[in-house]
């Protein structure tokens, strides 16, 4: 009976073997199976709508979300910001936002939909750097009668609180207005043009 021993190795062996193997070519045909469900590279690419909430964004205060790879920040703006963006158009280069690329509703000197929020791609338009909100009116290094707005640190270029550039900076033009609209007062959807606008 020694023959039984070495044929109950062999059987286990085998069967281990078999097992691992098995369960090897079930995960490589699981793989394509799973990858299925996630969106594709195109999907991915064009990106999908996203949705943020303005309830317990105060004035003055900026969030900031990911939308196509892009950084677009959300500005709540307060009466007083909105009225001194008059006095800039002296010192802009494209005040009325007809030279940008945007949507329609944003050729105007709060380009926006609802005055009090700002909904803007964070790029720089010179290089793409991401430039520092500073809604504070004031003295800054850079700006001596600085009225709150956006500064790129990587080369200097300035935007005031409607992302409208100034004269003399290497940004080529304001920053740009995503399509967006608003799914009711509270929300806001960035991806999304407003009925009736392309």
């Amino acid at each position: 009976m020694p023959t039984d021993g070495v044929n109950k190795r062999r059987r286990r062996f085998l069967v281990a073997t078999t097992s691992a193997v098995g369960a090897v070519g079930v995960g490589f045909a699981a793989v394509p199976f799973i990858k299925s469900w996630e969106p594709s590279a195109k999907a991915q690419a064009v990106g999908a709508p996203v949705q943020v909430s303005l309830g317990g964004l105060k004035p003055g205060q900026i969030v900031k979300v990911q939308w196509r790879g892009q950084t677009i920040g959300v500005l709540h703006r307060s009466p007083e910001t909105l009225a001194l963006l008059t006095e800039l158009d002296d010192v802009l280069r494209d005040p009325a936002s007809q030279e940008s690329d945007q949507p329609g509703f944003a050729q105007n000197e709060n380009r926006a939909l609802r005055d009090e929020f700002l909904v803007v791609n964070m790029h720089c338009t010179h290089l793409g750097c991401v430039p520092q909100v500073l809604p504070e009116v004031g003295a800054q290094p850079f700006d001596s009668d600085w009225k709150g707005g956006f500064f790129c640190p990587c080369h200097k270029s300035k935007f005031d609180m409607a992302g409208r550039v100034y004269k003399g900076v290497p940004a080529p033009s304001n920053l740009r207005i995503p399509p967006y609209s608003f799914l009711d007062d509270r929300t806001l959807i960035i991806g999304v043009n407003p009925e009736g606008v392309a």
